[in-house]
């Protein structure tokens, strides 16, 4: 997940507190020593508690399958092994503060892409058929136009215009709407059992 450092104009600078929240990491702000919570981006304890930073778009994949779409791509050297964890595991998580709503990484798999509402924004939680690493939750607005779209292929197909849409990128790619490019909205994973500890109102979504 990725957030932005800017709290009230002020750009802060974070260090790894360590110690786990409901077994996910802490932050500490080195200007007030405030501990936050990874997957809220909110301070818990200190000066700053109750703050909030804002949680960015972003893209879980693989390096690999990363690369072949972006071979320019910039990458920090650090040594690292595999991380142990399958993604079958994990949920995802849209949280937009008004509603929470979880997806089954598994569930996902096997429908492909789940047309939803949450907080009243229409959106879809697409499983890349090219990678099965890899996931992205888009806006299904364009303009005045809510798409709705399933798995066909390798491509993610809108039913009404037949529009064809890259899955990992939500651009289109032949059709009606070619060209256009639906917004990559922020989410982020989380291990089941963590979920009802930081989000205990939100909803599963269920086949």
């Amino acid at each position: 997940m990725v957030h932005r450092r800017e709290v009230n104009g002020e750009t802060l600078i974070f260090g790894v507190h360590g110690a786990l929240w409901g077994n996910a990491m802490t932050w500490w702000d080195h200007s007030s020593g405030s501990i936050w919570s990874q997957p809220l981006g909110e301070a818990i304890a200190g000066p700053r508690k109750g703050q909030q930073v804002e949680l960015l778009p972003s893209e879980f994949t693989t390096w690999g399958a990363w690369r072949d779409k972006h071979p320019d791509t910039l990458a920090l050297a650090a040594p690292a092994g595999s991380s142990g964890f399958d993604l079958g595991d994990f949920v995802i998580v849209v949280d937009f503060t008004d509603e929470v709503r979880a997806y089954p990484i598994p569930d996902l798999r096997q429908v492909g892409v789940v047309n939803d509402v949450v907080a009243g924004l229409e959106i879809a939680v697409v499983s890349d058929p090219t990678e099965p690493d890899s996931w992205a939750v888009f806006s299904r607005r364009l303009g005045d136009i809510i798409v709705d779209l399933e798995i066909d292929g390798d491509v993610l197909r809108e039913t009404v215009t037949g529009t064809t849409f890259d899955p990992a990128r939500g651009f289109a790619l032949e059709g009606q709407l070619e060209g256009q490019i639906l917004d990559l909205l922020p989410a982020l994973t989380s291990f089941p059992g963590d979920y009802d500890t930081f989000w205990p109102d939100g909803t599963v979504w269920e086949p």
